[in-house]
């Protein structure tokens, strides 16, 4: 297969020749799949199987057929995000792109699936298994790459429009028009445009709303492939949060996790009325417009991004793709601010400055301290400074981030080709939490308190966080690919050597290790007495970390016969502290070892041998990972804080594998399968009572409350999270001339909560009473379950040739309801508080998880011309 469009960047297009196809077209070998002579796993999925997929489906939830991927989608529908792993690693792991360019955030890597584009767009989704190109723009992709690339204009004038109606009050309409060619040099454009809005499966008041624009003009250059193209996308999101609960059995519906479908369904307290102010009296806010489900999660983000090739003589190749990324969102979320000031001085005890004048041991200021607003003006009209008061505060992001990635491509002979990059990403990640106001009925004011924040009585805007950060990535590269043997024997050999750039600067005092702040709003003077009057308390500062490594890479095909080949590759990976671990370690002097958090490294190992034939593709391969400084979250019952831990080393290995079968040309099926193991290699400390400060040397002395404190036993155990196994099935059939259906079942294994493999438990364990006695109330695993999507199609070109772009399609989503867990993020254990009793609390003990999807049902008519 010619290089094509198999890659990330225009340059990795340029390079590569051959990859692993899972395609639903009838055009390819055996029902939709090619495995190739490929020095290293990849998987694409083109338009054709997109179009199965329900109407703007995510492409995460559409790449789940492919082995080593598990995603748990939120929703049916795909505006509200869901959890994702490959080969085990997390997402945050894992380099999202979008023809190339870096769509992962820029801070904490999380990947969020609505920074995708409508899935009409996207000519193809690669995953690179395990590893990156070479010029890969990633900080953390220590686990694999997913690319989405996007379709080129069409040459001709053409259009295509959808409406979509769905469960659950769902409508989304699509519309795009293809300009063809304008000029007699072929310059072409297409400009397409979508919205969808529908509630939330689960309760009474969350929606989805979901406004996209896009846009591409294509210029070719010449007849040897050299083009330049201009992309741009608009989006815009205003969701709610919803169906999350706490993992455990033993509670009323949405208090935990339900036992019956009909337990999905509740309601929350809406439509509901805040505390009514009455002057003269300290008035306390009541739960109006507070609850979980009450977040909304706005976005607004755009992106201008351009691909290149140009042919500067012969055999020798320049590729840029610059590009660039505007995004501003936030989490919602609301607290109680204080009308009054917040006393700075701790001798005695914090007083309350409601009541209290200040005095020798007594100073009021405002801010955002010890987690609450303190504002000092009268914030619900009553003509007082007594009350407490229900407002906005969510997390704000703001970033702009420029990439360019570039390269020359040297084509020495047939046989030999050579190339070197070079990459440039930068990121300007501003991350504040200024707050706002709500509604009587508890409704945000704006959704972006940014812009018209509350001030306090100082004029100071008042912030729960207040940081700047700079993201900066300067990476080179270079690869050679040679065929030997007759071109029974092709080899790659590359490497990358990034030079990682964090520049942080925190606004606010840090007064934990799990990166807690106590801000002022940059008051000067106010910060020096907070640090003065707190020993404890580390000072607003700015702190520069640099990361590098070289980072090699080699494969190896051989072909033993025309239908056999086989496959080995290695790969280093490099994943760097993401920036809420280093802002977190502010709260160290720079000289000790926890204010210089490592950088996690894998080496990966890839073998596997292909089976080619014209009924019958088939593929197996084994893959081992050994992962280094793995950096987990865990529970610090100390410092009685969640904060980042450094798990040492893992061992990660596993089997996938895919088998396509076409018996007749009507009926095409896919079959596929993975295995997987971790194996954590020490115990994790997350604790020192009793004297202990290493889990495998326990002193004589320590009671066992002292070792439920200080010692998470992960060593020997599986990573929590990640699925054993996956395995599932895909096929079409066309029974009759323009009717198709297609059936996706795929079951995905059991995954454990904690890492250190125990269930969830509820109870005092040293003072045990009726009702406290220790019990378990979730099991250590969440189960495995099936998860089953049908789609069929009436195309109407069977009755008519000229309408063979326009039909019906329906789609079914979790066809047989299947109850079950989706996504959670897992912690390290579940941490016994100084009374030994085990902790309740989601930020430190229980995770929250997802309900999965219940069945939705969606029709689409999609006009094409």
């Amino acid at each position: 297969m010619p290089t094509a469009a198999f890659a990330q960047s225009t340059g990795s297009v340029d390079f590569e020749k051959e990859v692993i196809v899972v395609t639903g077209t009838r055009t390819q070998d055996v029902g939709g799949v090619q495995t190739p002579d490929a020095p290293k796993a990849k998987a694409v999925v083109t338009q054709e199987m997109i179009s199965r997929s329900g109407p703007g489906q995510t492409v995460l939830d559409t790449i789940n057929i492919v082995p080593g991927v598990s995603f748990q989608n939120n929703d049916a529908y795909g505006n509200a995000g869901g959890t994702l792993t490959i080969r085990g690693f997390d997402s945050t792991r894992i380099s999202y792109t979008l023809d190339g360019i870096q769509l992962n955030d820029s801070g904490n890597y999380n990947i969020y699936s609505n920074f995708s584009i409508d899935p009409e767009l996207i000519e193809q989704v690669n995953v690179n298994l395990g590893s990156t190109d070479v010029d890969s723009p990633t900080a953390s992709a220590v686990g694999g790459t997913i690319n989405q690339r996007t379709r080129n204009p069409g040459k001709e004038l053409g259009g295509r429009f959808s409406a979509s109606l769905g469960q659950y009050d769902y409508r989304r309409f699509f519309g795009m028009i293809d300009t063809g060619e304008l000029t007699s040099v072929g310059t072409r454009a297409f400009i397409a445009g979508s919205t969808s809005k529908y509630d939330n499966p689960f309760n009474n008041y969350g929606k989805m709303d979901r406004t996209q624009l896009n846009a591409k003009v294509y210029q070719p250059i010449g007849a040897n492939g050299d083009f330049v193209s201009v992309a741009g996308r608009y989006n815009r999101d205003r969701n709610n949060f919803f169906g999350s609960v706490p993992l455990r059995l033993d509670r009323e519906p949405n208090q935990g996790f339900p036992t019956s479908r009909d337990e999905r369904e509740y309601d929350i307290n809406y439509p509901c009325t805040v505390d009514a102010p009455q002057a003269g009296a300290a008035d306390a806010a009541n739960s109006c417009g507070t609850e979980f489900d009450r977040r909304y999660n706005p976005s607004n983000s755009w992106n201008f991004r351009g691909n290149s090739r140009f042919t500067l003589a012969e055999g020798l190749t320049l590729t840029v793709d610059p590009s660039f990324q505007y995004t501003k969102a936030n989490g919602g979320g609301t607290d109680t601010a204080r009308e009054y000031g917040y006393d700075l001085n701790p001798t005695g005890g914090r007083s309350n400055c409601s009541t209290t004048p200040e005095s020798a041991t007594v100073q009021c200021e405002y801010g955002y301290f010890g987690g609450d607003p303190y504002v000092g003006i009268d914030l619900n009209g009553d003509g007082d400074l007594l009350d407490t008061v229900t407002v906005l505060t969510p997390s704000q992001t703001r970033t702009r981030r420029y990439t360019v990635i570039s390269g020359l491509r040297y084509e020495i002979n047939d046989d030999h080709t050579v190339r070197a990059t070079f990459t440039r990403d930068h990121a300007n990640h501003r991350q504040t939490g200024q707050i706002g106001y709500v509604r009587d009925n508890g409704e945000p004011v704006d959704v972006f308190p940014v812009d018209d924040p509350i001030l306090t009585a100082d004029g100071a805007v008042v912030q729960k966080r207040d940081r700047q950060s700079y993201a900066i990535l300067n990476q080179i590269a270079a690869e050679y690919r040679g065929e030997f043997l007759d071109n029974r024997l092709t080899l790659n050999v590359g490497a990358r050597l990034p030079f990682f750039k964090r520049d942080l600067e925190n606004f606010c005092a840090t007064s934990s290790a799990s990166g807690f702040v106590e801000c002022s709003g940059q008051v000067a003077s106010i910060d020096e007495d907070a640090v003065d009057l707190n020993s404890s308390w580390s000072p607003p500062q700015r702190r520069v970390f640099k990361y590098s490594k070289f980072l090699p890479n080699v494969g190896v095909v051989y072909d033993f016969t025309p239908q056999i080949s086989g496959f080995v590759s290695y790969a280093k990976g490099l994943s760097v502290p993401s920036t809420d671990n280093l802002y977190n370690s502010f709260y160290f002097d720079r000289d000790e070892a926890a204010a210089k958090p490592k950088p996690e490294t894998t080496d990966t190992i890839d073998g596997g041998v292909r089976y080619r034939s014209s009924k019958i593709q088939a593929q197996l391969s084994a893959w081992h990972t050994s992962f280094k400084n793995r950096i987990a979250e865990a529970y610090d019952a100390e410092l009685d804080q969640r904060i980042f831990r450094n798990l040492g080393s893992v061992e990660k290995y596993g089997i996938d594998g895919s088998i396509a079968y076409q018996p007749i040309p009507q009926l095409t099926a896919y079959v596929f399968g993975s295995w997987n193991k971790s194996k954590i290699k020490n115990n994790l400390i997350v604790g020192e009572f009793g004297g202990i400060t290493d889990c495998d040397n326990i002193p004589g002395t320590a009671t066992d409350l002292d070792i439920a404190r200080s010692c998470a036993f992960t060593k020997g155990n599986r990573e929590a999270g990640s699925p054993k196994y996956t395995y599932g099935t895909s096929f079409s059939v066309e029974p009759v001339q323009g009717f198709s259906f297609g059936l996706t079942a795929k079951r995905t294994g059991p995954r454990y909560v904690y890492d250190n493999n125990q269930p969830v438990f509820f109870g005092d364990t040293t003072s045990p009473s009726v009702g406290n006695e220790v019990r378990e109330i979730f099991p250590a695993k969440v189960p495995a379950y099936w998860l089953v999507n049908m789609d069929a199609r009436l195309n109407m070109g069977a009755f008519a040739a000229d309408l063979d772009k326009t039909y019906i399609q329906l789609n079914v989503y979790n066809l047989f309801d299947k109850l079950y867990a989706g996504g959670f993020g897992g912690f390290s254990n579940q941490p016994v508080s100084s009374s030994g009793f085990y902790s309740e609390s989601s930020s430190s003990g229980i995770p929250f998880v997802q309900m999965g999807a219940p069945r939705t049902v969606s029709v689409t008519f999609n006009v094409g011309f």
